[in-house]
């Protein structure tokens, strides 16, 4: 998994060591009633985001902050036909307002009930941002994402939206995308065992990251694909907002 940081310039991309510690990073207090659970609580191997991601789903339910199957939670891929997307307020940037271009990222969001969603918002787990943890949607839409700054440019970003307990049941991933040309690792990877999904696939993690065009279909109907599509759906930066506005547990 490769990244580079992007300098004034939308079109010019300075590389950057992917092995920066992070561990020294301080992130901004969260007003969030759930701030006091902190980073700090979950698993995270810099550059393997999609399982840390994986573990935090698993860690909401057993803690009681999250549906103990995880029914109120979405993995959210983020990623384009280039591989190539800028996210701000990440911990691995070196510049101003933390601006990274990864070839993907993995983020979750924590849906409320039908009956909160008036007064409560939906919440972005982001372990590799160095905003509030977590943070609501919106506000994180606005300032990691800040959809209208690469308007139908190559870098503008598409999410592939998968339900939890979907994702946790069939993800896997044997690590083979951080290894280079000569077998080497490109990132040091986590120290317990690969994750294998239910049905024994060692290796899918490709299926997640690959992005295509939306459907050309109503919110409706990927609202409700989300739930039986073993992928999920894919939606754009456009719609992303208004997708979890329509998602009810």
């Amino acid at each position: 998994m490769s990244r580079a940081l992007m300098a004034n310039e939308p079109e010019v991309e300075v590389e950057i060591d992917r092995l920066g510690d992070v561990s020294t990073l301080t992130r901004p207090p969260s007003s969030s009633p759930v701030s006091s659970i902190g980073a700090a609580t979950f698993t995270h191997t810099p550059c393997y985001c999609e399982e840390n991601v994986y573990l935090l789903c698993k860690k909401l339910g057993s803690i009681g902050v999250a549906e103990p199957t995880g029914l109120d939670l979405f993995v959210v891929f983020i990623s384009n036909e280039g591989n190539k997307i800028p996210l701000w307020h990440q911990k691995a940037s070196q510049i101003e307002e933390g601006l990274v271009v990864w070839d993907y990222h993995v983020i979750c969001v924590q849906v409320k009930s039908k009956e909160t969603k008036e007064s409560t918002a939906d919440l972005v787990w982001d372990l590799d941002s160095t905003l509030p943890f977590p943070l609501a949607l919106d506000q994180y839409i606005h300032k990691a994402i800040r959809p209208l700054s690469f308007k139908n440019s190559m870098y503008r970003r598409l999410f592939r939206i998968v339900h939890a307990p979907t994702f946790l049941q069939y993800f896997a991933s044997d690590r083979s995308h951080m290894k280079n040309a000569s077998g080497n690792w490109i990132s040091p990877p986590p120290t317990y065992n690969p994750i294998i999904a239910e049905d024994g696939t060692t290796q899918n993690l490709n299926e997640y990251m690959k992005m295509h065009a939306p459907d050309d279909c109503s919110m409706k109907e990927l609202v409700d694909s989300v739930y039986i599509n073993k992928y999920g759906v894919v939606v754009s930066e456009a719609m992303l907002e208004e997708f979890f506005s329509q998602i009810h547990v």
